[in-house]
């Protein structure tokens, strides 16, 4: 069973988050079909530990401003900001520091699993006005 409706809202609303504060290489997994646990994982990386803090900050901020509001029931990591962990339970969300990324290698791990297309809304916006 893929992905549920509600998950694909939550991952796609936490992507543009981290997107808004600067993350890069955000990836968006399903992995409705390997785990029970939850339906998708949002992997995003940062540069430094600070940067880590303002993303988990932001989609915290943007999941609770939904209309149907969702708060984490587990942050892990926070302390060192080096990767933290959201469970959302539709969702969990990993943000980042660049190296943890590249060391543990989440999306390799879960290659076999498909990817749901994320674009940042802002690069899309600058695409359309292109001529």
């Amino acid at each position: 069973m893929p992905v549920t409706e509600r998950a694909l809202e939550l991952a796609l609303a936490a992507a543009q988050a981290a997107a808004d504060k600067k993350a890069h290489d955000i990836s968006i997994i399903d992995v409705a079909e390997q785990l029970y646990i939850t339906d998708a994982f949002v992997i995003a990386s940062a540069s430094n530990e600070r940067q880590v803090i303002a993303i988990v900050d932001a989609i915290e901020e943007a999941l609770v401003h939904l209309p149907e509001k969702a708060k984490p029931v587990r942050r892990e990591g926070e302390r060192q900001g080096r990767w933290v962990l959201l469970d959302f339970v539709d969702i969990v969300v990993h943000v980042q520091h660049a190296e943890e990324r590249e060391f543990y290698a989440l999306d390799r791990l879960w290659k076999d699993c498909p990817i749901i297309p994320f674009v940042d809304r802002d690069l899309a916006e600058a695409g359309a006005e292109a001529p």
